[in-house]
C-alpha cells in the first residue's frame, strides 16, 4: 500500500504537470480541490457533518491559507520543474518542520538531530548546486512551498490533539477551494471536457494515494514503511522519462538519496522517543515530533 500510494502521488504529479500546459497551475490546484472535496464528500455526509465541530476554526484558518499557497506554489513548480529534481526537493519538508518545532512549538533540539538537519540540507545544495549552475525559479518555488508545507504540518500537529482525521481533511478543502478560486479567477480559462477529465483522474489519484498512505500506517509500522516512500524518487524519474522525455541526472540522484536518508532518521528518532515516553512506568506519552508527523501527512 505505501509503494502504490507513491505512485499515485507521482502520477498526480505528472498529471498536473501535463494539465499544467494548457491550463494555468493555478486553477489546476483549485479543480484538485473542488474534486477531493467531491470524493469526501460522502464521507462527510456519512458523518452527519459531524466533522464541522471544532473549537480551533482560526489554526484550520491558518493551515488552510499555508497549504494553499504551498499547493499552488508547488503545481506551479511541477509545470517547470522535472518530476524526479521536484520530489527529491519535496524530502526537505520534515527538515523545515523540525526547525520549526524548535522555533514555534519550543522542542528541544539534540545533537543527532542538528547533524541529521545539517545532512539534509546539505543533500539539497547538492541537487541544486548553487554557483555551479543557476537555480531555477521551479526548484527555488518547490522550497518556498516546502517550508509553508512544513508549516501546515506543525499547525496539523496542533489540531490533531483535539480533532478528527476527517475533521482536518474537511476543513483543509473547505478553505483550500475559495482561496484557491480566487487565485484562479485573476488567470481562468474555461477548460475543455478532455482537460477538466485529466484533471478529475489527478484529483482521483491524490485521493487513492492519500487512502493507501492511510491504511498503510494503519497496518504498518513508521520505520518500516518510511524507507518505502522513497520510491517516489524512483517513479518520478520512470514517470518523467516516459511520458515527459525527463532524465535525471547524477546530482539529483545523491542529493535527494541524502535527503530522504537525514528525513528518514529523523523520523526514525522521533518514533523511537514516542514509543519509549509510551512504554515508560509513570509517565505522560508524548506525540510524535516533528519528522514522524510530516512522514505520515504527505503532500496533495
Amino acid at each position: 500500500m505505501m509503494v502504490g500510494s507513491a505512485f499515485c502521488f507521482c502520477v498526480m504529479h505528472a498529471l498536473v504537470a501535463r494539465a499544467s500546459q494548457e491550463v494555468p497551475p493555478i486553477e489546476v490546484a483549485f479543480f484538485r480541490n473542488l474534486f477531493g472535496f467531491l470524493v469526501l464528500l460522502p464521507a462527510i455526509m456519512r458523518s452527519r457533518f459531524i466533522a464541522f465541530r471544532t473549537t480551533k476554526l482560526h489554526l484550520h484558518a491558518v493551515r488552510g491559507g499555508l497549504n494553499s499557497v504551498s499547493m499552488m506554489m508547488f503545481f506551479s513548480a511541477l509545470a517547470i520543474t522535472p518530476l524526479a529534481e521536484a520530489t527529491a526537493l519535496s524530502y526537505t519538508a520534515p527538515l523545515f518542520m523540525t526547525i520549526g518545532a524548535v522555533l514555534v512549538l519550543h522542542e528541544k533540539i539534540h545533537a543527532r538531530r542538528m547533524v541529521a538537519l545539517a545532512i539534509g540540507f546539505l543533500g539539497a545544495l547538492v541537487v541544486l548546486r548553487p554557483g555551479m549552475v543557476p537555480i531555477g525559479l521551479g526548484p527555488m518555488l518547490v522550497i518556498g512551498s516546502t517550508v509553508l508545507w512544513a508549516g501546515s504540518m506543525l499547525d496539523i500537529k496542533i489540531l490533531a490533539r483535539t480533532d478528527s482525521s476527517l475533521t482536518i481533511a474537511t476543513y483543509m478543502v473547505v478553505f483550500l477551494m475559495p482561496i484557491t478560486l480566487v487565485a484562479a479567477l485573476f488567470v481562468w480559462q474555461w477548460p475543455t471536457w478532455e482537460q477538466l477529465g485529466i484533471m478529475f483522474l489527478l484529483g482521483a489519484c491524490g485521493s487513492a494515494g492519500h487512502m493507501l498512505f492511510t491504511e498503510a500506517f494503519r497496518h504498518g509500522d513508521t520505520t518500516a514503511l518510511m524507507p518505502l516512500d522513497f520510491t517516489k524518487l524512483i517513479w518520478a524519474s520512470i514517470i518523467g522519462f516516459l511520458f515527459f522525455g525527463q532524465m535525471p541526472d547524477m546530482w539529483t540522484w545523491i542529493g535527494g538519496t541524502v535527503i530522504f536518508a537525514s528525513a528518514t532518521y529523523l523520523s526514525y528518532r522521533e518514533h523511537q522517543l514516542a514509543r519509549r515516553a509510551k512504554t515508560a512506568p509513570l509517565t505522560t506519552a508524548i506525540p510524535p515530533g516533528p519528522a514522524t508527523a510530516a512522514a505520515e501527512l504527505p503532500r496533495s
